[in-house]
């Protein structure tokens, strides 16, 4: 029996890869190092570390060095979503949500971000979540199942009855590995393992949703 469906934030709820993009992008051209749309689509849902390891591709850093292009990039992306407002949720996550509250089913976002909760307030979606996880609380980032497990536990609910909403293929590992069943956002060649695809929150109803991850489990 599904009680709780746990939610990434970015490409889910709203989408802010672009952002991320373009900031990830100007840290690259400052110091020289080539990167592309493409190189970009490989850290969807990857922790900014473990992101910023995968643009140096085998290069290493000097920690101090490290850490100040880490938070160099952060800084860019916070000014490029400074102006995000419920405008940029996504189409059909607020109704989704409403619909869960209306259903009885607890609600989670579990973000690999630090920035989640400053994302989430400006998106006002903190009344229509009980939990709010973010990259802070866990010592290991996705494909490890800690960000959901975290929810979980806050939810007070045991793994098999949560739904992880996921667009990136190392949170659809992360939920498997935490033990939950899986809704994957996006093409096929990138969610493809998860229980249940669509494109998006309002391609199915939540009873729909519901018939089909209860009916495969």
């Amino acid at each position: 029996m599904i009680r709780a469906f746990i939610f990434d934030l970015d490409g889910v709820l709203t989408d802010t890869s672009e952002f991320h993009y373009l900031a990830w992008k100007r840290l690259a051209e400052e110091e020289g190092i080539p990167f592309t749309r493409e190189d970009n689509e490989a850290l969807r849902g990857v922790s900014r570390h473990d992101s910023l390891r995968r643009l140096l591709k085998g290069r290493t850093l000097p920690p101090e060095q490290f850490e100040e292009w880490a938070e160099r990039k952060n800084r860019y992306y916070l000014e490029l979503i400074a102006q995000i407002t419920p405008q940029n949720l996504l189409p059909g996550a607020l109704e989704f949500l409403q619909a869960l509250q209306k259903a009885g089913l607890k609600r989670a976002i579990a973000s690999s971000s630090k920035n989640a909760r400053w994302v989430v307030e400006r998106l006002n979606l903190l009344p229509w979540v009980d939990v709010l996880v973010d990259g802070t609380m866990v010592e290991r980032s996705k494909p490890a199942p800690d960000l959901f497990l975290k929810a979980a536990e806050l939810l007070g609910e045991q793994p098999y009855v949560c739904v992880v909403v996921e667009d990136a293929e190392a949170g659809i590992e992360a939920a498997r590995a935490a033990g939950m069943r899986v809704i994957g956002l996006g093409p096929r060649e990138r969610v493809g393992k998860a229980d249940l695809v669509i494109p998006r929150l309002d391609a199915l109803g939540l009873d729909e949703i519901l018939r089909h991850l209860e009916h495969d489990s």
